[in-house]
């Protein structure tokens, strides 16, 4: 019982914090087009703004993580200044100000979840229970968040997306003052403990091959809500369909205990990437939104399949001293990176083509990356047998 009571403060703050990540990443750039009037290229390069940032950031809190041994203070400092930061990019119109405000949004934003998973797996490995029935608390609430936020904005109108970020941020501030650090590494880490993971070659080639990927499914979450409002839905309808996205990768998650080890783990993003490849290309040719939302089942059964065994993957890869830099590192690739290449695609392809066509364009990246992986498993196999 104490072990479940010690999970509850985590549990909670996964919720909110992902309930607050719901409103930028859904509804920030049907913001950016309605209220502040930018182009689809211009929305690609505030969005490119936020990977941007969290190259820096993320790689510059998970350091400070692993040198200070502490988790907890550090989320409470990125919490506190994001709330303060949006304030203010809530309140600038002119395209400059945006980006300017956008980058310190990220930046402090960034690292949050990549934290929040950093020390659900860590407590974990401790509990001996599985990361994805902690974790699909954040998929929990990034649910609950895009079907009331959803419905809200449709009823209030996108300019008032400030209220229920400041409703949930907040709630995630407070609850990170309860949370429970984790048992620190002995050994201290370094700057040359640091430069391991850059050395280390499987590390590097997993990251480079799962990128296609992942840029697929960041160009997807960045640019979901104008391919819905494109094919004649409202705000309302893409909160729904990130409700039954999440909803599904929930499930995933709470349930991960009963099927994840059966198999290797790259066997799982194989996978993933095949159904990556498969949804994207019916998402460039449908004409109906409610298909979209129909379809978005998928989601659970990609990215969740995906980031679950990918992180696990990265997770035994590295050494615990620099375990916290390490998973920054991954959720950089996989949302930094990945997200910087698929905002600067994707608004030009919307611009002079259209938001189908910029689907069909993510299954190539899906299936390419797929391919990839596949020949790295099989030349793990060779090397082992």
């Amino acid at each position: 019982m104490s072990q479940h009571k010690s999970l509850t403060p985590l549990k909670t703050f996964l919720f909110a914090f992902f309930a607050t990540n719901t409103i930028i990443l859904s509804y920030i750039p049907i913001y950016l087009q309605e209220e502040i009037g930018l182009s689809g290229t211009e929305i690609g390069w505030v969005l490119a703004i936020g990977p941007l940032a969290a190259l820096i950031s993320e790689p510059f809190w998970g350091y400070m993580s692993d040198k200070f041994k502490t988790v907890k203070r550090i989320l409470i400092i990125l919490l506190s200044s994001l709330l303060l930061f949006s304030i203010v990019f809530f309140n600038v119109y002119s395209l400059g100000l945006v980006l300017a405000f956008a980058f310190f949004l990220y930046f402090f934003s960034a690292p949050v979840g990549a934290f929040g998973d950093s020390l659900a797996q860590r407590r974990a490995d401790e509990l001996s229970i599985s990361f994805g029935t902690i974790r699909t608390w954040g998929s929990i609430g990034f649910a609950v968040s895009a079907l009331l936020a959803g419905q809200y904005l449709t009823w209030a109108g996108i300019d008032n997306i400030i209220w229920p970020y400041l409703l949930f941020g907040s709630l995630a501030l407070l609850v990170a003052f309860r949370l429970t650090d984790t048992e620190p590494s002995k050994e201290s880490v370094s700057l040359k403990s640091v430069k391991l993971l850059f050395q280390n070659k499987r590390l590097m080639l997993f990251l480079l091959f799962i990128m296609f990927i992942t840029i697929s499914h960041r160009t997807s979450d960045s640019f979901i809500g104008i391919y819905i409002i494109e094919l004649g839905g409202t705000e309302s309808l893409v909160g729904i369909s990130w409700f039954v996205g999440v909803i599904s990768e929930a499930a995933i998650f709470a349930t991960a205990a009963f099927w994840f080890r059966k198999y290797h783990t790259l066997m799982f993003i194989i996978v993933a990437g095949v159904l990556y490849t498969i949804r994207w290309f019916l998402f460039g040719m449908i004409h109906d939104p409610w298909v979209v939302i129909a379809l978005q089942f998928l989601h659970g059964l990609t990215f969740a399949v995906l980031y679950l065994a990918a992180f696990d993957y990265i997770t035994r890869l590295i050494p615990k001293v620099v375990q916290g830099t390490g998973h920054l590192m991954f959720h950089t690739v996989f949302f930094g990176i990945s997200g910087i290449i698929g905002s600067l695609i994707g608004g030009p392809i919307i611009d002079h083509y259209s938001a189908n066509a910029l689907y069909t364009v993510l299954g190539v990246f899906a299936l390419v990356g797929t391919i990839l992986i596949i020949i790295y498993h099989v030349i793990l196999n060779v090397r082992r047998a």
